[in-house]
């Protein structure tokens, strides 16, 4: 990278860590239920009532829960490749958080090369650059013999 700063493309849920980047979700203080994206106010369990949530880092890697193409272009502000290239979505299950986070998969690795088990590594990839900066999202990359 040039002069460019990194910049997230979406404030507050992830950190810039190249080495160990980690998304950042919520835990509630009275039950421990954890969510992503981060909320401010409400714990997501149903039987629990609390009001108190604190941000938490989340796991880096987990087992590969389900996964789909993305053969359309999504609408604005989805910033895309022209022409437009399909994409795999993952949804991961994270061990330790007891959820499920979906995320598109780096480029390079379609869905050919993916099986339901394998392991998963969250990194960052470059979404888009502008002028000044480069936005940068989570992806999840296969943890062995993957790209």
């Amino acid at each position: 990278m040039s002069d460019r700063t990194r910049a997230p493309a979406i404030d507050g849920w992830y950190t810039l860590d190249e080495n160990e980047p980690h998304l950042i979700g919520s835990r509630c203080a009275a039950c421990g239920t954890y969510s992503f994206p981060p909320r401010n106010r409400f714990c997501p369990n149903p039987g629990c009532g609390g009001a108190e949530l604190q941000r938490a880092p989340l796991s880096r890697t987990g087992i590969l829960w389900s996964y789909t193409n993305a053969c359309y272009q999504p609408p604005e502000p989805y910033i895309s490749a022209d022409p437009f290239l399909p994409f795999a979505i993952a949804a991961v299950a994270l061990e330790k958080e007891k959820m499920i986070v979906l995320g598109q998969v780096v480029t390079g690795v379609g869905v050919e090369q993916l099986r339901i088990g394998m392991p998963m590594r969250l990194v960052l990839e470059t979404l888009h650059e502008e002028p000044q900066s480069e936005r940068v999202v989570w992806k999840w990359k296969p943890a062995q013999g993957g790209a």
